[in-house]
């Protein structure tokens, strides 16, 4: 199945050689989806595409589309909706986000003086802004969109959006069967309590074997997971170092940026023009000093 960035789902046959091209993966990689095989979970980022391999879920994520080799499994089909209302939600609120933005651009505040014929329409447009923030910041639906504290969105790509459903899905069941042992656990430590068995001893060595495997899958989910969080913070840390650079660099840049000096200096500069036209004469008299 192929599950794209903007679309809808559909189903594809692919042999190996095909897939291989169209992700730019070695044979070697496809291995770790091949469900016959037994490989760890493991997240493989290569230049094309990432591998994922998670509990059940299996799949190749590229910047345009997500592929499912084993879609048709029904312990699979949940992961499958999931992503795909993932995806659309996604584009949706992006689309919308986005054209917020660009309505909302328009009214910006200003530290310069008004004109007295604008003020009524300043206010209108203060009071639409003022309705349409609580609006944006109430809703809970922005999965694909990080507000900085400057105000700035950050659009997350498609593979992280598919990325975060496959961490999402593998938490779901590793939390699922934690939930399935914990109803098996207390009961058998409550009859192990009251009466000492090897039948029950037995049945809580079990349980404990099952526990200790679950906490070893768990521990290279929440492995994977940092590794991707780590490579993301250095990428953004990495982003805004070059940027600092290049503002360092350019003298022009770094003196634009002085905002307040240019406001102090406008309004020295208009406080200047309003004593030579309130006090003319002394002006004059200045003339014929000179």
């Amino acid at each position: 199945m192929v599950v794209p960035a903007s679309g809808p789902a559909r189903v594809e046959e692919a042999g190996k050689h095909a897939v291989m091209a169209r992700t730019g993966l070695p044979a070697r990689d496809l291995r770790v989806l091949d469900p016959l095989l037994s490989y760890p979970s493991t997240i493989l980022g290569r230049e094309r595409a990432i591998v994922v391999n998670l509990e059940r879920v299996k799949a190749l994520i590229t910047a345009a589309e997500v592929l499912l080799p084993n879609s048709k499994d029904p312990a699979f089909a949940r992961f499958v909706r999931d992503l795909q209302t993932r995806v659309l939600a996604s584009s949706s609120d992006q689309a919308a986000e986005l054209t917020d933005m660009e309505g909302e651009s328009s009214v910006v505040a200003s530290p310069f003086p008004v004109p007295s014929s604008s003020k009524g329409h300043e206010v209108e447009m203060t009071k639409k802004t003022t309705a349409v923030v609580p609006e944006m910041t109430s809703s809970s639906s922005m999965p694909n969109l990080a507000i900085a504290k400057d105000g700035n969105t950050k659009v997350l790509p498609f593979e992280f959006r598919a990325l975060e459903v496959c961490l999402e899905s593998a938490c779901r069941s590793l939390e699922e069967e934690t939930s399935t042992l914990e109803q098996e656990a207390y009961p058998a430590l409550d009859e192990l309590t009251s009466k000492i068995s090897t039948l029950n001893l037995e049945r809580v060595r079990q349980i404990k074997s099952r526990l200790v495997a679950i906490s070893g899958r768990v521990q290279k989910v929440v492995s994977k997971f940092i590794d991707l969080l780590r490579v993301n913070l250095l990428s953004d840390l990495s982003m805004v170092r070059d940027e600092l650079e290049h503002l360092l660099d350019d003298e022009m840049d770094m003196a634009e940026m002085y905002l307040t000096e240019k406001l102090t200096q406008q309004e020295i500069s208009e406080a200047s023009s309003r004593v030579e036209v309130d006090d003319p004469s002394q002006t004059e008299e200045d003339r014929q000093v000179s």
